[in-house]
């Protein structure tokens, strides 16, 4: 196992495998008047082949879980064989995947079939006026409940998240809490971050976690879950005298830098060591210029033991950034 500067361990690695998505979310991949999206051609992306190769050094690392995420993952083709490929690796303990959902009923049978255990699916509101204009295509919600009840029904575990931004979803949280309460399902409350440079951040605009459980605990008590492992992103809690979850994600209120263990492979092959760097470590061209697996692995442990990343707990109150930070939908969330 390696560790950083503060002695925090890699043990996740979060793989794009796609920068490509059909969505423009608000706060991801927003329309923006006179601004283009131009995207890698097929020669620039890993191929599978490399990807498990990555996978496998990761695991001699100390990688234990691996997600798949974009872009949106699902337009990547053939996506069920490269998750045969990395649940067949030994030492990998869990491999799943970050989708918009929009083709989970077409994937769900195939993903199980290929080992996938769970998927994470974004969405941000029930109410249709709400969700077509935070999608920016137009997709209404039945949609994507549709892939989630063909997840379900596949027996794969299955939790949602949903980005809240003042004044543009929140309204949702009590309709959001309350279905899939009854449906069951675990439902993860995501604060508005400041990922990337175009989705317009202010920190006016984010509704913390504290504000989102009192909103939920004044109708549906909660208690809470200890975590379940090191690094946990989520603060979990339980409705009570159920077992259904609810989670909250606090990246601006109560930044979680301190026991982060996760690493990120964009599309492209370059290793980012936190979702708010700038620049990252070209993994692709060593390996495809012929660099050993021991080569490899020694420049993945070098950058993780330089790492010293916790841009979350040093922003502060910050509203403002002159550096150009990569885009969420270029190495997934």
């Amino acid at each position: 196992m390696v560790y950083d500067v503060y002695e925090r361990p890699l043990l996740d690695l979060r793989m794009s495998v796609t920068d490509r998505c059909n969505f423009r979310c608000t706060y991801c991949m927003p329309n923006i008047e006179g601004q283009t999206y131009c995207f890698m051609n097929r020669e620039q992306l890993m191929t599978f082949e490399e990807m498990e190769r990555f996978a496998r050094l990761f695991v001699k690392l100390g990688v234990r879980k691996i997600r798949l995420t974009g872009g949106e993952p699902l337009l990547r083709k053939n996506i069920d064989v490269l998750v045969a490929m990395l649940t067949n690796i030994d030492g990998v303990h869990d491999v799943s995947l970050t989708t918009n959902g929009f083709f989970l009923k077409k994937y769900a049978q195939k993903l199980k079939d290929a080992g996938m255990k769970r998927v994470n699916v974004s969405l941000d509101a029930l109410d249709n006026t709400i969700f077509t204009k935070m999608n920016g295509v137009g997709v209404r919600s039945e949609h994507i409940l549709e892939g989630i009840d063909a997840a379900l029904a596949e027996g794969l575990h299955v939790k949602v998240n949903m980005v809240v931004k003042k004044g543009l979803n929140d309204h949702e949280i009590l309709p959001m809490a309350y279905f899939f309460k009854k449906k069951g399902v675990t439902l993860r409350f995501i604060e508005f971050m400041d990922v990337g440079s175009l989705n317009g951040w202010k920190l006016d605009d984010v509704v913390t976690s504290k504000q989102i459980y009192n909103i939920i605990s004044e109708h549906m008590p909660l208690e809470p879950i200890a975590p379940s492992h090191v690094g946990e992103v989520a603060k979990r809690y339980r409705y009570v005298g159920t077992n259904v979850e609810v989670g909250f994600i606090s990246s601006v209120s109560a930044a979680f830098c301190s026991d982060c263990t996760r690493s990120r492979l964009s599309a492209d092959g370059k290793l980012y060591t936190c979702l708010f760097a700038t620049n990252g470590t070209d993994l692709l061209s060593m390996m495809r210029a012929g660099a050993s697996d021991e080569q490899l692995i020694s420049c993945i442990e070098c950058v993780w033991r330089k790492r010293v990343d916790r841009y979350s707990e040093e922003r502060g109150k910050q509203t403002t950034w002159n550096g150009k930070r990569i885009e969420m939908s270029y190495i997934g969330g």
